[in-house]
């Protein structure tokens, strides 16, 4: 089996006396010309999070009401096999070294949570069920406070399960959950009803503060937790943004700037999801700049393809030099910014 290795583990490896001076930086160079995973490889992996994302979308949007008219205690009981056997399998799976497959499924087992607590809360009384909101799948579209110990407990559960499966993908659940409770507490602050101009405001926030706490968290695991954690935070952070409305000419410019930033960030961290979020705001504005000017042109189609080739060209100029334009750009930062950054990973 195979691992990736970052330049630091080199450089250590160096001090230990492992390597020679100068060994290092041909080694890490040898290693990024290699394919990271045979197509075979990346084809299972996709198998493994589509499988889980399966499971999770049975168990949450597709719980339909002849499930939860089976009794809260056989609901209880569906879900604590689920999570039980869930669990299990994904230990047997990281013991035969099969990590990918073994953290999907844990982070299905996560997902899973809430609708045990939702069976354990009807059960105790603690649930109003005659609540309008009392059925399983409006925990995905609703606020309401009634959900915070079904998030709290899903985020506890997260985090006991990377000690038991420490793989990144496990930090999705975990960061809905987080993102499903600053909507619910936020309700509290903001009062009721909790508009749609509030939920992309809170959105956008939360969105930015997740980015910033797996800024800190990048470079400084041996796992790449940030990995999920930045698609949470932009998506989160991102949504939020394109959703405000931008009434004026200077906010829809403004929006544009910002989505130039995340492309800018894609290339500082070498990270291609930054890449990809900017360039859908950035297509965005130049779609609505280009709708405005040719509406009525025979030449809109024609523009609106130019925009769709301009951002793969962009992506194609990304790949070829990305390690060049990573270091361009940090070199032109003051040391203490380039202290505080994350390590690259190849």
């Amino acid at each position: 089996m195979t691992e990736r290795f970052q330049a630091t583990d080199l450089a250590r490896a160096v001090e230990a006396g492992v390597l020679q001076p100068g060994q290092d930086r041909a080694l890490l160079a040898f290693l990024r010309q290699q394919p990271a995973a045979t197509g075979n490889l990346q084809l299972a992996h996709t198998a493994f999070y589509f499988g889980a994302l399966l499971i999770m979308a049975a168990m949450g949007w597709l719980l339909n009401e002849a499930w939860l008219r089976v009794g809260d205690g056989a609901l209880l009981l569906v879900a604590s096999l689920y999570i039980l056997f869930i669990t299990l399998f994904a230990l047997r799976l990281q013991r035969r070294a099969q990590p990918v497959a073994a953290g999907a499924l844990a982070a299905v087992a996560v997902s899973i949570v809430p609708l045990a607590v939702f069976a354990v809360e009807r059960l105790l009384g603690w649930w109003p069920l005659e609540d309008t909101q009392s059925n399983y799948h409006q925990y995905y579209t609703h606020v309401q406070g009634g959900w915070l110990l079904m998030e709290a407990a899903t985020i506890l559960a997260g985090l006991l399960m990377l000690r038991l499966v420490p793989y990144p993908f496990i930090v999705m659940p975990i960061a809905v959950a987080l993102w499903f409770m600053s909507m619910d507490m936020s309700e509290w602050f903001f009062g009721s009803p909790f508009t749609w101009e509030q939920r992309r405001e809170v959105s956008l926030w939360f969105g930015l503060a997740t980015l910033l706490v797996f800024l800190v968290v990048d470079g400084r695991t041996r796992q790449d937790y940030a990995h999920w954690g930045y698609l949470a935070g932009l998506a989160a952070f991102w949504g939020g943004l394109t959703l405000v409305d931008n009434g004026s000419e200077l906010g829809k410019a403004v929006y544009c700037l910002i989505n130039l930033v995340l492309i800018a960030m894609a290339v500082l961290l070498r990270r291609p999801v930054f890449m990809v979020f900017g360039a859908l705001g950035v297509a965005t504005y130049l779609g609505y700049l280009a709708y405005e000017v040719f509406v009525d042109s025979l030449l809109f189609p024609v523009v609106l393809t130019l925009i769709g080739l301009g951002v793969i060209g962009l992506g194609l100029f990304y790949q070829k030099r990305r390690e060049r334009l990573s270091q361009w750009m940090r070199g032109r930062l003051p040391g203490w910014v380039q202290v505080a950054l994350p390590a690259l990973r190849s």
